[in-house]
């Protein structure tokens, strides 16, 4: 069974920084992306950023661009987020989010993690 775990959420001062990170595990034939989106109090999920697994490239939302970083370890299938000068409006709970193929011939099917809290006070 697929599994994507992460950790490294918490609480935080304004300014400070945070690392995430989320380790796909079980039998994975390949990944093609992971990223990470994250959900506010009463506000739908947004996309945060991702990475191409083959080439490395990155993408963010703009919100993120230039305090958020995203790098992947591909032997140990993991990425991470890490997270500088944040702000109160990065406060939510963070997603991994993957686009595996687990079977061979098949299309890629999408996995989510768990979540994890990130809390940025004022």
């Amino acid at each position: 069974q697929v599994q994507l775990v992460e950790s490294g959420g918490g609480l935080v001062q304004a300014g400070g920084s945070l690392r995430l990170s989320c380790a796909a595990s079980g039998i994975i034939l390949r990944i093609y992306n992971m990223g990470w989106y994250r959900q506010a109090p009463g506000k739908e999920r947004e996309f945060v950023a991702a990475i191409s697994w083959g080439g490395g490239t990155t993408y963010y939302a703009d919100s993120v661009k230039g305090r958020f970083t995203i790098s992947r370890v591909n032997a140990e299938n993991t990425i991470y987020l890490q997270m500088n000068s944040l702000e109160p409006g990065d406060t939510a709970v963070y997603y991994c989010q993957a686009d595996l193929v687990l079977n061979r011939g098949k299309s890629p099917v999408s996995r989510w993690g768990q979540g994890t809290q990130v809390t940025v006070s004022s």
